[in-house]
């Protein structure tokens, strides 16, 4: 019922940028939050960004003034802007949604995971 397609991964080099996009489909109803975790090899998955519906946002401490997670609540995508790039940044990027969905008949709140868009820093 729901996807989350992410875009905007690549190689770049230490010191540059990248913008992420998350776009939902599907019968959705609302966000209660959307979110970018990353995953580097043999390391766990961790919280990068959150936005809540609000607009509050979260920040792993090892980001904070450098990236930049935002909405646009009309097209319910997220955007997560990363600037000044370290290689430590390298990961598997995923989006991540807590999203009501109406199925005509009913409405459940999920958890939804996109399939993750690859970011590496690297000279």
């Amino acid at each position: 019922q729901v996807q989350l397609v992410e875009s905007g991964g690549g190689l770049v080099q230490p010191g540059g940028s990248l913008r992420l996009s998350c776009a939902p489909s599907g019968n959705i109803f609302s966000i209660n939050a959307m979110g970018w975790y990353r995953q580097a090899p043999g390391k766990q998955r961790e919280l990068v960004a959150t936005i809540t519906s609000g607009g509050t946002t979260n920040y792993a401490d090892s980001v904070k003034g450098r990236f930049t997670i935002s909405r646009d609540n009309a097209k319910n995508t997220v955007y997560l802007q990363m600037n000044s790039l370290k290689p430590e940044d390298t990961a598997v990027f995923y989006c991540n949604a807590v999203v009501t969905i109406n199925t005509g008949s009913n409405s459940y709140t999920l958890n939804t995971w996109g399939q993750g868009t690859q970011v590496t820093v690297s000279s």
